[in-house]
């Protein structure tokens, strides 16, 4: 098909140029004014159009599309669909002004895609590496309901809560990560500079040694002599457990493991219940079924533990059982949040407390990551003075025993 290059004139008469893939010119014409550009020159060009597949290497350096973005995305839509500006007219402008251009063909093809007479929910279905299946799900509810823009505007509040809570679990998760770092670090110092620095001033003077001191001057020479093979054997640690976290069932039993880790994991397993808080009750708000919300809600809270027991909950909502019953059966949620999930159901009014739900295990977050450091610092404080009755018993005692034999000389 061949490729044309534009030339037109907006609806305030700026200039607009671009290129599109296109039957021909007629075609070309239609669609600029169907985004609401007047044509002013089209012809024929050699390049490749703006919505075309760019090359592998393009493909390869190209910035990903944030969350970030698809959030600004889903609030300008919500923006421009109530303000009563038509889809392709709205999508047109977004892909003007989208700085990330991996964002920008992402759009364009969006607007080939309606041009073509698809409904947005299946073009975006092309692109599911930047909207989700559950993203993807409300989109299509607010298409059939004929509340699209109210569909982006919850999802933008929705993709808002997910940005803030994947920044509460770095920010939950970045100092025990530094603290570990650094104990590896003085670790390392002192097996590859220390220890060998003290071995041979206790070798020279023949001082006899205590068994502590020998084998940290053993652990300190398979340091120094097999370090090649350690480091190797670091990284064929850290690929084998990428390669085994890449499997279903090794990301299962990680995510599980993950859920279990003291102080950080009671963060995490609080942070994923209250994105699946929150993403159930913004299906269940769209008019999303309760089967069809679990299934997209499962793909959506980032744990292969609590999304198995999402699945199974939608099993048995498919067997006629209640919401309730198949909450309790999952064996993952506080009697608290039962106790709504029941008044929720009783009372058909399961998307505003689940968004209760949602907002308790937020503060709760907030206020473990604040205790964080409270919580650490015991663990921190245990394994630095562990190292340093090491180092004194191994390192200075020898120390002491060599200061008496030199004052006995």
């Amino acid at each position: 098909m061949p490729v044309f290059a534009y030339r037109g004139r907006g609806a305030r008469g700026e200039l607009v140029t671009g290129t599109l893939e296109a039957p021909d010119q007629g075609a070309v014409a239609d669609q600029l004014l169907n985004t609401g550009v007047t044509p002013v020159d089209i012809k024929v060009t050699s390049g490749t159009a703006e919505s075309g597949s760019p090359g592998w290497l393009a493909r390869l350096l190209a910035p990903k599309v944030t969350l970030v973005d698809t959030m600004l995305f889903s609030r300008q839509m919500y923006t421009l669909l109530k303000a009563g500006v038509p889809i392709l007219r709205a999508l047109a402008g977004l892909q003007e002004s989208a700085i990330n251009p991996s964002l920008r063909r992402v759009i364009a093809d969006l607007r080939v895609s309606l041009d073509a007479g698809r409904e947005l929910s299946t073009a975006m279905r092309g692109h599911l590496e930047v909207f989700s299946e559950f993203y993807i799900s409300v989109v299509r509810v607010g298409e059939t309901t004929g509340q699209l823009e109210e569909a982006f505007n919850r999802l933008f509040g929705y993709l808002e809560f997910e940005r803030e809570v994947r920044d509460r679990i770095k920010t939950a998760l970045r100092y025990p990560t530094i603290v570990i770092l650094v104990i590896a670090a003085a670790i390392a110092i002192v097996n590859f500079a220390v220890i060998p620095a003290f071995a041979k001033i206790f070798e020279a003077n023949k001082v006899a040694l205590p068994l502590l001191t020998r084998v940290l001057i053993g652990t300190s020479d398979l340091f120094v002599a097999f370090w090649p093979l350690l480091l190797a054997g670091i990284v064929i640690a850290i690929v084998g457990f990428m390669a085994y976290t890449g499997t279903e069932a090794g990301r299962y039993n990680w995510d599980r493991i993950k859920l279990r880790i003291p102080v950080a994991g009671k963060i995490l397993f609080k942070a994923t219940l209250s994105r699946f808080a929150r993403a159930f009750a913004i299906a269940a708000r769209a008019g999303v079924p309760i089967v069809q919300g679990l299934t997209v809600v499962a793909s959506v809270v980032d744990n292969s533990y609590i999304s198995r027991r999402v699945e199974q909950m939608r099993e048995g909502v498919e067997r006629g059982e209640s919401v309730l019953r198949t909450a309790v059966t999952a064996g993952v949620f506080t009697p608290v949040v039962l106790q709504m999930i029941a008044v929720g159901e009783e009372t058909g009014e399961l998307d505003d407390l689940l968004n209760e739900v949602a907002d308790m295990y937020e503060r709760e977050v907030d206020y473990e990551i604040r205790n964080l450091a409270a919580n650490v610092e015991p663990i921190i404080t245990i394994v630095l003075g562990v190292l340093v009755l090491i180092l004194a018993l191994g390192v200075f005692l020898p120390i002491w025993e060599l200061g008496r034999v030199m004052l006995r000389k």
